[in-house]
């Protein structure tokens, strides 16, 4: 199914910018809020891992209930994990869209990956 992604920041997200590479900021940031109705239609539940497909990535997130969230819209924290799949077209303004990307949802087996190994996975080197 296809969804239109929005990003933003959290407060949980805030508590852990200075630690960027914790489980706890990894575990906020791969997080993916759904509409409860298009959790039942895409047959996942709370805490399953989903496969976000945009143009120009993917990325394995955890799937979270929103009810707050129309049908159709999903919210996902600003970091690594939505950086992957928010496509770098800026129209002339030097900013994404970080607000209407469109992205497929299937479930999957996979694991959300750390943020050490997304880097990794797209050049990132260790320190």
């Amino acid at each position: 199914m296809k969804f239109e992604m929005i990003t933003g920041r959290t407060i949980r997200q805030g508590e852990f910018v200075e630690h960027k590479h914790s489980a706890e900021y990894s575990e906020e940031t791969s997080s993916c809020h759904i509409n409860p109705v298009d959790m039942m239609f895409l047959g996942i539940m709370q805490g399953d891992t989903i496969l976000l497909k945009s143009v120009c990535d993917e990325v394995v997130m955890t799937a979270f209930e929103d009810s707050n969230l129309k049908r159709g819209s999903v919210f996902v924290p600003y970091g690594p994990y939505c950086n992957r799949i928010i496509p770098n077209e800026t129209h002339g303004t030097g900013m994404p869209d970080f607000k209407s990307s469109v992205v497929a949802i299937t479930p999957t087996e996979r694991k959300v990956a750390s943020v050490y190994d997304l880097f990794k996975d797209i050049g990132g080197r260790e320190l």
